[in-house]
């Protein structure tokens, strides 16, 4: 609740505008039945037609009043309601930006996206219900039950234990509901998670045939949201009636308590039934909002949990800005992901010269790409440090140390837009020029040339209108307009024929030969051309040296050597 009376705070002003429209429309509701009151007791029963038309006069005004007050309310309740999520998820999603893959990874990209979405449309139907029936609601209730108790006061027993009634029924009904709306949260943010992955890889669905086994997780998803769903309506089902009959047995109590009346005053039993009724949308109102309520702050909790989640990577005050050369040192890194039983690296040490080209490779789960993603920092070693022109990683100023170095990963991610705007992500003033030159290197200009448009080619979303190997070439291309110091390319090449592949690789080394290059292969073939190796095996290093040694000393090296190429002679 603090988190959303933190956003209400940034827009008082037009809140508490809405309140006095929204109190005056109840105002305006309450007297209605006190002036019906008037005209059934001094008109209709005395027959005077200018008391009746005197207070239909000012009824109808007090109508009016009511609706004007009702339009301006919704107004302005639409608009703050509509403007709080606006920045709801703009702050969430600017404090995502700033986390470390490590936040991501423990927050769940489905959740995020469920906390972004769902969670704040809850916190914006919450704050809409505030501003349109909460503050309306008590001021009706109290209002009607002082008026009942002004025009007909032997009604006051009956009040005090309905009003008894329907606040515990509240109460339990807010603590038996809470939880289990965190549970429909949860549920719906694994649903999301199934329907995520699907999405992603729904071209290896279908081509292995797959889409029973996908439809049986998403209906056991489902079914567990419908379940937990039903578990939490169960409990409006089960309080909303109970509050509604006791408010309406209040009313028969009153109608039977009243079976004396005075004739002459039959209006003011009329008002007290009206005031009654009112109580009981009021008390409607107030369950509804209440439960909305305990929707809101499940997603509150979820949001601010978002909110509160701090970068893992620690932030330096005074960063250093070193002229980023390419010299790179692992010291004894080593590294484990949250929740893993095993260090993904261990005690991995190595060193690079500025303009080398070393090839990484070993089996599957060996660590390769770990490696690399400790160089931009997009995780922090464990333990260890690692060193770029002799600076900690750490200590150099994030932005310097990322514009320094480009990253091609295993998955080629593009973006919906032209093939130049896609380019440009390297270097938003890059030239045209600039544009074709690192097109070229990657191998890409021709067949960008040979679409309709050209550099100006539209491209669907994560470039579904391309081949594989295309969008590898153009993720290529993307990072060389960024001209890094450090590329790092991580099985980039693996949708590339031997010739294509051949083309690249020679084309990276003759433009770029003042360039670091990792180049991470599943290929032995690819990796044997370049200045060294690096050899990994189960986070640890195996071996680190050029093809020919590597040969005589790594049995890993030799292994992968033997499955792929064969024919090695012995001594």
């Amino acid at each position: 609740m603090k988190l959303i009376l933190q956003y209400i705070r940034r827009h008082i002003g037009v809140f508490l505008l809405s309140t006095l429209f929204l109190t005056m429309e109840a105002m305006a509701d309450l007297l209605q039945p006190t002036f019906m009151s008037y005209i059934v007791d001094e008109g209709v029963i005395n027959s005077d037609v200018s008391q009746i038309l005197r207070y239909g006069a000012i009824m109808l005004g007090i109508a009016l009043v009511g609706a004007f007050s009702a339009v301006m309310r919704n107004r302005f309740a639409s608009k703050t309601s509509q403007a709080i999520g606006k920045e709801l998820r703009q702050d969430m999603y600017h404090n995502v930006q700033m986390l470390s893959l490590e936040n991501i990874d423990r927050l769940h990209p489905a959740s995020i996206i469920t906390r972004i979405t769902n969670d704040v449309s809850q916190i914006q139907g919450f704050i809409n219900s505030i501003m349109r029936m909460m503050v309306k609601a008590p001021i009706t209730s109290v209002g009607a039950i002082a008026l009942i108790l002004i025009q007909t006061p032997k009604q006051a027993p009956i009040l005090i234990v309905i009003i008894l009634v329907v606040t515990i029924l509240t109460i339990a009904n807010m603590k038996i509901g809470y939880p289990r709306f965190g549970t429909v949260q949860k549920r719906l943010d694994k649903l999301n998670g199934v329907t995520r992955e699907f999405l992603s890889a729904v071209r290896v669905v279908k081509a292995f045939n797959a889409e029973d086994e996908e439809m049986e997780k998403f209906n056991k998803a489902s079914q567990e949201l419908a379940s937990a769903n039903t578990d939490a309506l169960l409990i409006l089902a089960l309080f909303s009636p109970l509050i509604n009959l006791a408010v309406n047995f209040g009313i028969v109590m009153l109608l039977w308590i009243s079976k004396n009346q005075n004739s002459s005053d039959i209006g003011k039993l009329m008002a007290s039934v009206n005031y009654m009724t009112q109580v009981l949308f009021a008390v409607a109102m107030i369950s509804n909002v209440i439960n909305v309520a305990v929707r809101a702050m499940a997603s509150s909790g979820r949001i601010q949990e978002v909110l509160d989640e701090k970068p893992a990577q620690k932030i330096v005050q005074h960063p250093l800005t070193p002229k980023i050369e390419g010299n790179i040192c692992f010291d004894g890194v080593s590294f484990a992901y949250a929740g893993a039983e095993r260090e993904a690296l261990c005690n991995v040490s190595f060193t690079v010269k500025a303009g080398e080209t070393i090839g990484i490779i070993g089996p599957t789960g060996s660590g390769k790409t770990t490696l690399i993603n400790l160089v931009p920092r997009l995780y922090d070693a464990s333990s260890g440090r690692i060193l770029i022109d002799g600076c900690d990683v750490t200590q150099i100023d994030e932005a310097l140390l990322r514009s320094s170095v480009a990253v091609v990963s295993q998955k080629a991610l593009l973006f919906s837009g032209k093939i130049s705007d896609n380019l440009r992500w390297g270097r938003e003033d890059a030239s045209d020029a600039e544009l074709q030159a690192a097109a070229r290197t990657a191998s890409a200009d021709a067949f960008i040339r040979e679409t309709e448009k050209g550099y100006d080619t539209w491209l669907g979303q994560g470039g579904v209108n391309l081949s594989g190997g295309q969008k590898q070439r153009l993720s290529i291309a993307r990072a060389l307009v960024r001209n890094p110091r450090v590329l790092i390319l991580d099985d980039c090449t693996s949708a590339l024929d031997a010739q294509t592949e051949s083309s690249v690789l020679s084309a990276l080394r003759e433009n770029s030969k003042d360039m670091t290059v990792l180049l991470i292969s599943q290929r032995i073939s690819t990796v044997m051309r370049t200045d060294r190796i690096l050899c990994l095996d189960n986070g640890l290093v195996q071996g680190f040296d050029t093809h020919e040694n590597l040969m005589k000393s790594c049995r890993i090296y030799q292994q992968i050597y033997d499955s792929q190429i064969g024919g090695r002679h012995n001594g």
